[in-house]
């Protein structure tokens, strides 16, 4: 009986003495576990099992804007620009401010399928049309007073008209860029600047964006108070704009430029510099002006009042300025608002 009892107890004090070493392994587990972060199967030597691979939602979604990008067809590219031959006309006729939300949107989709498209034989026409819509989002950014965006979408012009190798659209930009520095009191850095513009055209350029440059030259050579190199670049514009009434460039449609227009543009340099010729050129201007150039009128009253201003004759100066207020306050003109301020202040 003994025996057997004495088995018996053995045989619990084995028991008891494998679960206490069980309940003291499993704490030394955990604490090896922590200090080497491992698993409980590699702290007991057994094989790791492969963890399963991630869905790559990230390049799906890639190669499904990629896909859709090289879809875009040349039908789809002249969706876009005339798109853009939308958005010019109503900036013409009703100002820009009322446009930045679809100019906008516009500009994004533009620049979406460029990103995503990937052989040069899709991305050329795409930057081509974005090209020419961001330097109509820049002028409309310039005109409603957001110089900065203004800045960055000329810029955003330029390397699209670069990589679409258009070196005509890439003057064009970068001569209507040299005005945001002439606006903001840089106007001997925006002499410089559309200089270059007609370098990087070069024999690329068609007559009549070439008289363009000329004339946006003498412009900005007015502003920066150079008198004998505004009126060469007058005379330049003359000599290379193309004759008759035709006004648009079909190789650049958002250059419009016939005498009408170039009668303006010489009536605005001249009146800058106080040539009194600036008076008849000017009325010529205004008799001939397109009705659909709202936007412009109100540049083309703000260039007859200084002409009569610089003639001290304030009544006229004091009615066409008159008339300008009325038209930017229909299109919101912050640029020409700030010049018919300018102005008064003169009277």
């Amino acid at each position: 009986m003994l025996i057997v009892a004495s088995t018996a107890s053995l045989r619990v004090y084995v028991s008891e003495w494998e679960n206490g070493r069980r309940t003291i392994s499993a704490h030394y587990a955990k604490i090896l576990r922590a200090l080497l972060g491992i698993t409980d199967d590699e702290l007991n030597g057994k094989p790791a099992s492969l963890p399963e691979l991630a869905v790559a939602d990230g390049y799906d979604e890639l190669m499904s804007r990629i896909d859709a990008a090289r879809s875009v067809s040349l039908t789809m590219v002249k969706t876009l620009m005339d798109q853009t031959e939308l958005l010019r006309t109503m900036d013409r006729q009703m100002g820009a401010a009322s446009l930045v939300d679809q100019m906008t949107a516009h500009l994004a989709t533009l620049e979406d399928a460029l990103t995503f498209a990937v052989l040069p034989e899709t991305r050329r026409p795409v930057a081509l049309a974005l090209a020419g819509a961001a330097t109509l989002a820049a002028w409309q950014a310039l005109d409603v007073g957001a110089v900065e965006r203004a800045w960055r979408h000329y810029e955003l012009g330029k390397r699209a008209a670069q990589e679409a190798g258009e070196p005509m659209y890439l003057a064009h930009a970068t001569a209507e860029q040299a005005y945001v520095l002439c606006d903001a009191g840089r106007a001997g850095m925006a002499v410089e600047l559309v200089r270059d513009a007609q370098r990087l055209g070069g024999k690329a350029m068609s007559p009549r964006l070439t008289a363009w440059l000329y004339a946006a030259e003498s412009e900005i050579c007015a502003r920066a108070g150079r008198q004998d190199e505004c009126r060469r670049a007058l005379e330049q514009a003359a000599r290379h704009l193309p004759g008759g009434t035709e006004a648009r460039d079909p190789d650049m449609l958002s250059i419009f430029l016939n005498e009408g227009h170039l009668a303006r543009w010489r009536g605005n340099a001249l009146a800058l510099i106080g040539d009194d010729e600036a008076v008849g050129s000017l009325y010529t201007a205004l008799e001939s002006t397109d009705p659909t150039f709202i936007r412009a009128s109100a540049g083309l009253r703000c260039d007859l009042a200084q002409a009569h201003l610089a003639r001290g004759e304030y009544d006229q100066a004091h009615e066409h300025l008159r008339q300008a207020r009325l038209v930017a306050g229909r299109t919101g003109s912050v640029r020409h608002r700030r010049r018919i301020e300018q102005l008064t202040q003169r009277l």
